[in-house]
C-alpha cells in the first residue's frame, strides 16, 4: 500500500477531494481504521470532490445514505453491524453496480464479502492530529 501522512483534518479532507475528483461509476472503496481516525472526514472530502452539494454525515443509524453529485455516492457505515449475516441481509452488493461510488466505513466487518475489484483505504492514528492514510496501489496511482 501507498500512504499519505495528514497533519490535520483539513489535510485529510483535501486528500479526499483529490480522490473524489477521479472516481468513476461502480467503484467501491472500503475504509478501515479505529473510531475517530478520520474515515468520515476523508469521505466528506471525497463527496466534495464528486460535487456532492449535501453535507455528508455518518449514516451510523441508517447504515446507507445516498447522495447526488456528478455520479451517485453511496455511503455505507457498518459500525453497528455485528454479524456477517446482517451484512448479507442488507443487500449491499446491489449498490456495487448501480452506477455510483460505494464508500464503506468499517469495511473490516465484511472482509469475506468485500469484492476483489474493490479498493481499500486504511487510516492509522499517529497522534491527536496526525494520521497515516494507506491506499491500495491502484487507488494511490490514480490520484498521486
Amino acid at each position: 500500500m501507498e500512504y499519505f501522512i495528514s497533519q490535520s483534518a483539513e489535510q485529510t479532507a483535501e486528500l479526499g477531494r483529490k480522490i473524489g475528483a477521479f472516481l468513476l461509476p461502480d467503484e467501491i472503496i472500503g475504509l478501515a481504521g479505529p473510531l475517530g481516525a478520520g474515515k468520515t472526514t476523508l469521505i466528506q472530502g471525497i463527496a466534495e470532490g464528486m460535487n456532492v452539494k449535501d453535507y455528508l454525515t455518518s449514516p451510523t443509524f441508517i447504515l446507507i445514505n445516498e447522495y447526488q453529485g456528478r455520479i451517485p455516492l453511496f455511503h455505507i457505515d457498518l459500525y453497528r453491524i455485528e454479524d456477517l449475516s446482517e451484512i448479507e441481509d442488507l443487500g449491499i452488493e446491489e449498490y456495487f453496480s448501480r452506477g455510483g461510488v460505494c464508500l464503506i466505513e468499517w469495511v473490516e466487518r465484511m472482509e469475506l464479502l468485500f469484492p476483489e475489484r474493490a479498493e481499500k483505504i486504511e487510516i492509522e492514528r499517529i497522534s491527536e492530529n496526525e494520521r497515516k492514510i494507506n491506499f491500495s496501489p491502484n487507488l494511490a496511482f490514480r490520484f498521486a
